[in-house]
């Protein structure tokens, strides 16, 4: 038996006996909490089918009925990675203390559409309104294969990566990010070193647009929630913003980024993934069932928004609903390029690659954001 055959029969094994334990009482416990209102709401269907607790968090469901599109032609929700990544053992490494160890990227967003290529693979319409930054192609149909043909809308010309979180709105009107938006790749590991590219074809969720306001605050990638002018650590939209004219929007929300090694999705879109886990004094590594240590993406959005914020919302429903998709179609080489010099380096690098404080490193990429 193959090492995907094996695999997949011990996780459809483990499924089974879960999906016996939960069965049920799925909706009444979901959230991880008997009678949560996310449960309810999830049950009761608003553009997401029912989440399941899970080890990496809240989940975030794929209808059985769509598993044979996109990327997944056994339609059991599981695409493997081939080859896989095994044999790690995450690292207690503690290497020179560097600040920063991350770079930029900078996507501008080009459309929105009721898609949702992870979730609903090849039914456009079924999902509530998405922003879609990077790759110009992005729809419900979106595949590896229509990646690699589209263009980007990030400045790096080797990211293809599809980016996406829910369309907000002030009232009816469609509220989009001005010009390219900030999306930061760091180590959420103390060992930066030991950080490693995304392979090709990741994919994955972050966060729930079922989760309850107290799930958003405690969700581990939430850094500062909703914010604007001197207001923080808003879970949901605060009712007013200054109306200064540079006034905006903002929110920051981290991914996971400790990988299973052996999945490139698995059917809640979750699982395969985990956030680092704080062990010692504040030090952070991998947990030993999801040892791959990948970039850490934080989404830093802005919205032009100020004033009275009492029709804000998000096509996903209340600001605690936000999640964001993310599908990675770098190139190999850009990705290994930048990964290596500013994570693994410990730099703090633009999206050329270029860190500013330490200008003797040079850039990864050349003025028009392109391997030399």
């Amino acid at each position: 038996m193959s090492w995907r055959s094996k695999a997949l029969t011990g996780l459809l094994l483990s499924t089974a006996l879960a999906l016996t334990t939960v069965g049920i009482s799925q909706v009444a416990t979901a959230g991880g909490v008997p009678g949560d209102p996310a449960a309810v709401r999830a049950a009761a269907g608003t553009g997401h089918d029912a989440a399941v607790r899970h080890p990496a968090g809240t989940a975030h469901a794929m209808p059985a009925s769509v598993r044979a599109s996109g990327d997944d032609p056994d339609g059991d929700g599981y695409i493997m990675a081939d080859p896989p990544v095994t044999g790690v053992v995450p690292s207690t490494a503690n290497p020179p203390h560097a600040y920063f160890h991350e770079f930029q990227a900078k996507c501008a967003p080009n459309h929105t559409a009721p898609d949702d290529p992870i979730v609903y693979p090849g039914q456009p319409g079924k999902s509530h309104d998405h922003t879609f930054m990077g790759n110009t192609l992005t729809n419900a149909n979106t595949t590896m294969g229509s990646l690699d043909q589209g263009g980007t809308t990030c400045n790096a010309v080797g990211d293809k990566s599809a980016y996406w979180m829910p369309t907000l709105y002030k009232g009816d009107q469609k509220i989009m990010p001005i010009g390219p938006q900030t999306i930061y790749y760091k180590a959420g590991v103390t060992d930066y070193t030991s950080v490693r590219p995304f392979p090709k074809g990741l994919r994955y969720v972050v966060g729930n647009p079922m989760q309850s306001k107290d799930e958003f605050q405690h969700l581990k990638g939430t850094v500062e929630g909703w914010e604007c002018g001197e207001s923080y650590h808003n879970w949901d939209f605060p009712a007013s913003c200054p109306t200064s004219r540079d006034t905006q929007l903002n929110l920051r929300l981290q991914a996971p980024s400790c990988w299973d090694g052996i999945h490139l999705d698995t059917p809640d879109h979750q699982s395969h993934m985990a956030y680092p886990t704080a062990s010692g004094a504040n030090y952070n590594a991998c947990p030993a069932d999801h040892p791959v240590a990948l970039p850490m993406i934080e989404f830093k959005m802005a919205w032009p928004v100020n004033g009275d914020m009492s029709q804000v919302r998000l096509a996903s429903g209340a600001g605690f609903s936000f999640h964001y998709d993310f599908m990675n179609g770098w190139d190999a080489a850009t990705l290994q390029a930048m990964v290596t010099h500013c994570v693994n380096g410990g730099l703090q690098c633009d999206d050329h690659g270029y860190d500013q404080s330490n200008p003797q490193e040079g850039p990864v990429l050349n003025d028009d954001y392109e391997l030399p």
